[in-house]
């Protein structure tokens, strides 16, 4: 190889190498820039929604629906300024799609789930629920799977298609929830008359709404005495507080009253022998 050809070849080389790193250096440009108006596009819609009021639910279902769209749609537009068709890519989604969803059918599920959660709105963001075994307050309602915060502070991900499949219990939809306890009596003592008093003093702990009012009913009998049916009514955000406040109120009660403590007792028969 001679020096005009060998010259030729490193100006062919330099020009595609100076091409190349432009349109890469340009991609990145693109990259950065589109990923900023993705989410200034995102939080445009979100903030137009809220100002209308939209349930925060279907505001985060809808950024994440938008975001993935224009991340699509970017990879598309890149790919297409490097010179590759788009059109034969879009085709190659469509049937890596196919592939995917038949591979991937517990994820499409799962979004399928989420958007009739969205639209039928068992819960929303917010609600203290039982979803797919799990109990907690939902964080967020995603695309595949729904977030939650446990009673104890743990973030717990549960997947759509498990909460929309099994039992949903949202103890924040109606106005007020029943507490539910026992006091264990011993035989010896008159349970109307215990009965009278819990109704009286666990209906003066704060939180307790009058209406309905508190339950305090003969549930069982055992070998130790009659089992109450102890049931205040509260607001959720009130449950626990009103919950431990009963129990210390019937401890606190039957005490005062001096009521016998229930313990088991055996009667023992003894026979001389003949």
């Amino acid at each position: 190889m001679d020096a005009s050809t060998l010259e030729k070849f490193q100006t062919v080389v330099v020009a595609y190498a100076t091409e190349f790193g432009v349109k890469i250096l340009a991609a990145l440009a693109f990259w950065v820039i589109g990923r900023w108006l993705i989410h200034f596009v995102v939080r445009l819609v979100q903030n137009s929604l809220g100002k209308q009021q939209v349930d925060p639910t279907l505001l985060r279902y809808v950024g994440s629906i938008v975001t993935v769209t224009l991340n699509v749609v970017l990879v598309i537009g890149i790919l297409g300024y490097f010179g590759i068709q788009t059109t034969t890519f879009a085709a190659l989604i469509a049937a890596a799609g196919v592939a995917i969803g038949m591979a991937w059918s517990g994820l499409m599920s799962n979004f399928a789930a989420g958007a009739f959660l969205v639209v039928l709105r068992p819960f929303k963001v917010g609600d203290f629920v039982t979803v797919g075994g799990v109990t907690g307050t939902v964080r967020e309602i995603g695309l595949f799977a729904t977030t939650l915060d446990t009673p104890d502070n743990v973030l717990t991900v549960v997947g759509n298609n498990k909460i929309f499949s099994d039992t949903i219990q949202n103890f924040t939809a109606n106005p007020y929830r029943r507490v539910e306890l026992k006091a264990q009596l011993a035989g010896s003592t008159d349970a109307a008359a215990a009965a009278a008093l819990l109704k009286e003093r666990v209906a003066a702990i704060p939180n307790v709404i009058p209406e309905p009012a508190v339950d305090v009913e003969i549930l069982d009998f055992t070998l130790v005495g009659p089992v109450l049916a102890v049931r205040p009514y509260c607001h959720n955000d009130h449950y626990w507080q009103v919950y431990f406040d009963t129990n210390r109120v019937i401890r606190e009660s039957f005490g005062q009253a001096g009521y016998a403590a229930p313990m088991p007792a055996h009667m023992v028969v003894m026979q001389n022998a003949a």
